[in-house]
Order: structure tokens, then sequence, then C-alpha cells
């Protein structure tokens, strides 16, 4: 009688086979703890004063595309408006994949925002006139009503943010706790978090 073939691929497994976690027994004492908050003003306020964001969004066979792009000012629940054109790859790309992310920094005050969430194309003229400020003239110079224009609306799913200060006794400090009790410094929920807002 024939062997017949493993459509699965998969291989038989001995009786005494063992399975090991990759996850270690143990959590490592010096690993890094990162508090975490459901409160999307956390992000909010951090990246209100950023205008721009690198923009990743993800090409149709997989690498990732990225791009500064201008921050309308957020809404209070998060939500993020980002002014566009029509035709840009970007629109092929957020049809293809709404998954896109959000990098923000302001290295003067070490403080840098990763965010994740989804995007929308919209093209709601009265949307886009109620958005419209003549600083964007230098991207559209045909103003609001120009026809190629969009809006890329983008809803938070998460998002991280790191806002250590840069102040040379805070470091100094975390060397001084290194040294003395072999711990690494352990940053506040205020200078780094997770935020999942749902």
């Amino acid at each position: 009688m024939a062997r017949q073939s493993n459509p699965g691929l998969l291989r038989p497994v001995s009786p005494n086979t063992s399975f090991q976690s990759d996850q270690p027994k143990h959590p490592d004492p010096m690993a890094e703890k990162v508090a975490v908050s459901h409160d999307v003003s956390k992000l909010v306020e951090r990246i209100k004063d950023i205008k721009i964001a690198m923009m990743t969004t993800a090409e149709s066979d997989g690498s990732l595309h990225s791009r500064p792009m201008y921050t309308h000012k957020p809404e209070a629940d998060g939500t993020l408006w980002f002014f566009t054109e029509k035709d840009s790859p970007k629109i092929d790309e957020v049809q293809q994949d709404r998954h896109i992310n959000l990098g923000y920094s302001k290295p003067d005050d070490n403080l840098y925002v990763s965010i994740t969430g989804r995007a929308t194309i919209v093209t709601d003229r009265a949307k886009i006139k109620d958005m419209w400020n003549e600083g964007l003239r230098t991207w559209f110079p045909k103003g609001s009503d120009d026809p190629n224009i969009a809006l890329l609306r983008v809803d938070i799913d998460r998002g991280e943010y790191w806002d250590q200060p840069s102040n040379v006794l805070v470091h100094a400090f975390g060397y001084v706790k290194a040294v003395a009790t072999g711990e690494r410094y352990q940053p506040t929920g205020d200078e780094h978090a997770k935020v999942n807002p749902k």
C-alpha cells in the first residue's frame, strides 16, 4: 500500500518528544517595566505641538514606505487628520492595507512617540474646507477647492511614548543606582508608557 503524502507538511511527533516554551520561566528582574494606560490624552498632549510625523504605510509587496506628513491639530478623542493628494502612492497603499504607523519626535525635549492606527480616506468637501488653513497652500497651491485634495483620518489603535527628562541629574541618578544596586533605572508612567485606548 502506497504511503500517503502529508499535505500539511507536518512531521510525525514521537511520544517521547517534549516541548519547551520560548518564554522564560522566571521574569527577568532587570527587564524594563512599562506602564500601561487607556487614556489617549497622554498621547494627544505629547504630540499636539509636533507638526510633522513620519507616516509609514505598507506597499503592495509588503515593504514599508515612510514619508513626513503635516499633522492637523489632534482631536480630543485622539483622531488625527492629514491632508494629501488623491493620486499619491499612499492612497493606493491605504486602500490595500489601512494599518499605518506614525512617528513623532522632539529631540530637544527627549520626547518620542509611536502611534499605530488605521487610516481612512475622506473626500468630503465640507470637511476639507472646514479643516483648511492657508499654510497648506504651500503644498496645495489651488487651495481648498483643489479636486485632488483628500484627507486621511487616522484612528489610534495603540501608542507608546518616551518622555524622559534630559536633565543631567536624572541621568546621574540612574547611573548611581545602577552602580549601587545593579538595577537599571525604571522610568515612571509619565516618562514611558504604552497607551491602549480601547
